[in-house]
């Protein structure tokens, strides 16, 4: 008694695919281009993660029909004598049969189901034309399926982006840009000239934010810094002070090096 057709090939004939999946009515690419092996349904990229641990094969479109890749479905089925067709670098065979109907056949090859013209030495245009050649001439299936355990999808396999939303968790902390009045801390600057006096100033706003008065100390090189702060309000004249040292500063001019 021969084999007849296993469970995941019916389903390669008869699921629809490309269609939309009632599941996931609202999603973004929501088609059903996977067939799960072992469900035996046709599935959408969102319906993945439950069917993650499955034999999951891409189908793919051509032509306005569907194929799979040959390597594959090698691993299901014995494919040789298969006509292949290339996609994206790829080889890819039809899963059903595309009849073609000819009134005078010339000389060549031509399908065994369908009279589809192929090139040598193929004589089965489809996945179906063979299945169904070898039911009918051997009777048996068994000596031309293979056991595949695992089956992966592609690596090239688009997922929808919105899925890794839930996922997608940034590590990132989120730092304050709010600086409280009474607890600034200033920090001694090493760079140039400039940008202690823009700190120095900035120090300065926010001490008469909090009705701070500004204590000067004049260093060596005749800037000056701020060191701290009391109680009373900021004088008219320190405002004026610091002003006019950010305003008469200027860059130096760069020297350049003599010529010989």
């Amino acid at each position: 008694m021969g084999v007849q057709k296993p469970a995941w090939l019916d389903a390669l004939y008869t699921q629809k695919f490309f269609v939309g999946c009632s599941y996931h009515e609202n999603a973004k690419k929501n088609e059903k281009n996977v067939c799960c092996l072992d469900c035996c349904v046709s599935i959408c990229p969102h319906c993945i993660p439950i069917h993650r641990f499955h034999r999951l094969l891409q189908i793919r479109r051509y032509v306005y029909h569907d194929v799979v890749r040959l390597e594959d479905l090698q691993k299901l089925i014995d494919c040789s004598n298969v006509q292949a067709y290339t996609i994206n670098s790829a080889k890819v065979v039809f899963i059903k049969k595309r009849p073609q109907n000819r009134q005078f056949k010339g000389a060549g090859n031509y399908c065994t189901s369908c009279d589809r013209s192929l090139q040598e030495p193929f004589i089965h245009c489809s996945l179906g034309c063979k299945v169904d050649y070898l039911l009918k001439h051997k009777k048996d299936l068994t000596p031309y399926l293979r056991t595949c355990k695992t089956l992966q999808l592609s690596p090239d396999f688009l997922f929808p982006q919105d899925m890794a939303d839930d996922d997608m968790i940034t590590n990132e902390t989120q730092h304050s840009t709010i600086v409280d009045c009474s607890d600034s801390p200033m920090s001694d600057s090493s760079g140039s000239s400039g940008s202690e006096i823009n700190n120095n100033m900035m120090m300065m706003s926010n001490n008469i934010a909090c009705g701070g008065e500004v204590v000067r100390k004049k260093r060596s090189s005749g800037h000056y810094s701020v060191c701290g702060r009391s109680a009373s309000k900021v004088s008219q004249e320190d405002i004026i002070m610091a002003s006019s040292i950010s305003s008469t500063r200027r860059k130096g001019i760069p020297h350049r090096s003599p010529l010989c």
